[in-house]
This record gives structure tokens, C-alpha cells and sequence, in this order.
């Protein structure tokens, strides 16, 4: 990766995401727990949260063993994910999908413009997702209990 890549890839908003997520620290004693690894890269990402009466998200925390795109990206999801139910995760999963495929546009997800420079590094792709994915698996879980 040539130098003016990396500088474009891991920019001064990337990396203060990516320092972000000590705000949401994993709290194992929330009921729903999801994990997801990135196949690419080797990133992981652990997610515990708890429901509101209606089905939607009221508190969550992760744990990422993740770059700093994975962080950020997850930093991205993490700051909508409140008030949010599962089928919000499946259709932006599916979107995010799209657009790193070159098959769609940006989705409308708050603050995903700053990952737009690694859509060019299909590496980073897996680390983008690991967020909803391990939201999507929390959900899961609840449906297995």
C-alpha cells in the first residue's frame, strides 16, 4: 500500500472514530450478544445489547479486535444505532454490501461519507460490516433463547 494510499485511507476523522468506541464499552451482562469476523482481514467484533419494549435498541457496547477502518466504521454505526430495530441492520448491511460491490450508492447511514476513501481497498470491506453484522447476530441470539 503506497504511502498517499495509507494517508488517504486512515485520515485524522477515520482515526478519531476509531478512538471513540471506549464510550461504548461491552457490558456482559446486557441479554443479547453477537460476534462477527471479518474473513479478509482477521477483524472481530464483539457486541452486547439490550432491547426497548418495542423491539429497538435501547443500550449497547462492543469489544473490537479490529483496524482502525473496522473501528471507525463501527464508531459510524454505533452513533445511530440507538432507537433501531433489526430489520434497520438487515436493509443497511445490504446496502453497505452494495456499495462496497460498486453496486449501489452510499447508504443513508449517518456518517459513512468519512469511510468513502476504503471502498477502494476491498480488504477493509469485511472490517466495514463486522458492526451490523454482530448487531444482526445479537438479534439472532435473542430468537435462540
Amino acid at each position: 500500500m503506497a504511502l498517499a494510499s495509507v494517508a488517504a485511507l486512515y485520515t485524522p476523522q477515520v482515526l478519531m472514530l476509531a478512538t471513540s468506541l471506549v464510550s461504548y464499552p461491552l457490558d456482559e451482562a446486557l441479554p443479547l450478544q453477537g460476534h462477527a469476523r471479518s474473513a479478509s482481514c482477521g477483524s472481530s467484533l464483539r457486541v452486547a445489547l439490550a432491547l426497548d419494549a418495542s423491539g429497538a435498541i435501547d443500550r449497547i457496547g462492543v469489544a473490537a479486535q479490529a483496524c482502525a477502518i473496522g473501528q471507525a466504521a463501527t464508531a459510524i454505526m454505533l452513533g445511530a444505532a440507538k432507537g433501531l430495530a433489526l430489520e434497520d441492520f438487515r436493509r443497511a448491511e445490504t446496502a453497505l454490501q452494495n456499495w462496497l460491490s460498486g453496486e449501489g450508492d452510499l447508504p443513508d447511514w449517518p456518517g459513512l461519507h468519512v469511510l468513502e476513501p476504503a471502498r477502494a481497498f476491498a480488504g477493509r470491506h469485511g472490517a466495514i460490516l463486522l458492526g451490523w453484522q454482530a448487531v444482526i447476530n445479537a438479534f439472532s441470539s435473542a430468537d435462540a433463547a
